[in-house]
């Protein structure tokens, strides 16, 4: 089995007007008390109005939900202690062209210095998916499997309709944002792991970038563990959205590896049309058509979601998480997936209600 590791990005707002506020740490201290977080487990991130998670390697999708709310419920404690608010969505929605300053470190004053209009715009979260795969032929190969799909998980996933109090017309705001970045995206493909360490050691070496984790493809080999790390979705609401994503992209990575070692092919699509399909998945969400790698063309996107499960469905049994995971996708299809709800519920309640239910729904607190 596949083993699983999430690291989570969260906002801190402040509770009565949905603002960023720069507290980051603040609550990082108010969390070194918590007994339920050990140490390391949550860290500062490149604004001082966010911070991040990362669980432990888990092997079960009921181990990744239980460090996932374990963590959340902490730091929501400790968020409250500073006088803010833990809400896990994908981009802040409500801003006020405030600009958030920079964590003080070397690094991320050093980002701020190369890009500061897009540092000070990065007020956006994202959920990474860490797959243990020690091998890294098979973890280029997993990559180059797991390219076509990115649109489909990129729709799933997003999570971040609202920009600086507007809605910006897309489900997810935070991909166009990253996409700024010079080395992001949907990565290309690769012949060999060889290629892959010789192209992006140029890229820092050439001065492209400052250095490999500035490397902001929507999937990468980790510098620092012995995963593939899937950094496409928005960060979800929901602790059992996230969880079955991370289910979701184990399961494609496990049916690449199967293909793998059978000398299977599995689905390709040029450059040109996954980047575009990217854009169209950030933009209509589940709401919309999505590309279907195995047809290759845009469907509706319930149809190219049950093409990745059928496609995934040898995985899903093999593991038993098909269990947990297919309920949750069918209620995704039903009631929608964050963007839909964060919409839903500015339109039904205001801008009061939007903030109280992020609040509520990142702590478990609320379930709808």
């Amino acid at each position: 089995m596949i083993t699983l590791g999430v690291e989570e990005e969260y906002l801190l707002i402040d509770p009565a007007t949905g603002l960023p506020v720069a507290r980051a740490a603040q609550v990082c201290r108010a969390a070194d008390l918590q007994p339920t977080l050990e140490r390391d487990e949550v860290q500062r991130e490149l604004l001082q109005a966010q911070v991040e998670v990362a669980t432990p390697v888990c092997h079960e999708l009921g181990e990744v939900e239980g460090h996932l709310l374990r963590m959340r419920h902490a730091l929501g404690h400790a968020a409250e202690s500073a006088d803010c608010r833990l809400v896990a969505c994908g981009a802040a929605p409500f801003a006020d062209r405030l600009v958030m300053p920079v964590t003080a470190t070397r690094r991320y004053r050093g980002i701020h210095a190369d890009a500061p209009q897009l540092t000070d715009e990065q007020l956006i979260n994202g959920m990474h998916i860490h797959l243990g795969i020690p091998a890294p032929a098979t973890k280029v190969g997993v990559l180059n499997a797991l390219r076509p799909w990115l649109p489909l998980l990129v729709a799933l996933s997003a999570n971040s309709p609202m920009w600086q109090g507007i809605d910006t017309g897309f489900a997810s705001w935070r991909t166009l944002v990253f996409s700024r970045w010079p080395v992001s995206g949907p990565p290309p493909h690769f012949a060999s792991a060889e290629e892959y360490a010789r192209r992006t050691r140029a890229l820092a070496e050439g001065g492209m970038i400052r250095d490999a984790g500035q490397i902001y493809w929507h999937i990468r080999l980790s510098e620092r563990y012995p995963t593939i790390e899937i950094r496409a979705a928005d960060v979800q609401t929901r602790v059992d959205e996230a969880v079955t994503l991370a289910g979701l992209v184990r399961a494609l990575a496990d049916r690449a590896i199967a293909d793998l070692s059978a000398g299977r092919s599995s689905p390709q699509v040029l450059p040109e049309t996954l980047a575009a399909a990217v854009w169209h998945g950030a933009r209509d969400g589940c709401a919309g058509e999505a590309l279907d790698p195995i047809c290759g063309r845009m469907r509706p996107f319930a149809e190219a979601l049950d093409s990745l499960l059928d496609y995934a469905a040898p995985s899903l049994e093999h593991s038993g998480d098909g269990e947990q995971i297919l309920p949750m996708v069918n209620r995704l299809l039903r009631e929608g997936n964050g963007a839909v709800r964060q919409r839903r519920e500015l339109r039904n309640n205001g801008k009061t209600g939007l903030v109280r239910m992020l609040v509520d729904q990142t702590s478990g607190s609320a379930a709808t």
